[in-house]
């Protein structure tokens, strides 16, 4: 059995997105209606389980990424891609505002082949509607080299919410969130 077949096993699933700054993407998903837990981790680089500053150095490939776990039959994996697409701007090649580098790239890494379609169709249709006026760039790719980011990324929002990143630059990301998909708001993370 799989890992995927596991996690499949518990009636969860599980989706990658890098969209900048981890702390941004598991802030978001960690408001989102069955999602389960929201890790932050490095993903699709050449280095086995790289510190933070290895790949803020942008020397080793990987992308900052939130792995979410979530509950199928409560969210699809569409609808994560819609918020997706609509919480940051993947329109930047390596870049979401002041976050500049590789590691901050916009990519969807897949777990199977399915997850590989409905991504690219996602992308396709995203990218013909008027969401962006720049042509998308956002890397469709199997999940490759994953580790989990150290202790104190996880839940560093929920931890920190008066640093000044958090305060200038996730709040207004969730308040667009709440604003644009308050029918995807979880109960448990109401603020």
């Amino acid at each position: 059995m799989t890992d995927i077949d596991k996690t499949a096993a518990n009636d969860t699933e599980t989706a990658v997105f890098g969209a900048g700054c981890f702390w941004c993407v598991e802030a978001i998903y960690e408001r989102v209606i069955g999602v389960k837990s929201v890790e932050s981790g490095y993903a699709g680089g050449h280095v086995d389980d790289p510190t933070y500053r290895q790949v803020v150095s942008g020397t080793t490939g990987h992308a900052e990424v939130a792995r979410l776990e979530y509950d199928p039959n409560v969210i699809s994996y569409e609808e994560l891609l819609e918020v997706f697409w609509h919480t940051h701007n993947p329109t930047t090649k390596n870049r979401q505002g002041a976050d500049v580098g590789p590691q901050y790239r916009s990519v969807i890494f897949y777990m199977n082949d399915e997850q590989k379609q409905i991504a690219e169709e996602s992308m396709k249709k995203t990218d013909s509607s008027d969401l962006w006026e720049d042509p998308i760039v956002t890397e469709i790719e199997p999940l490759s080299n994953y580790s989990v980011a150290e202790n104190y990324h996880q839940n560093y929002y929920e931890n920190n919410p008066n640093a000044g990143y958090c305060s200038i630059v996730i709040a207004p990301k969730i308040a667009k969130f709440k604003k644009d998909f308050p029918h995807l708001l979880s109960d448990k993370r109401a603020s």
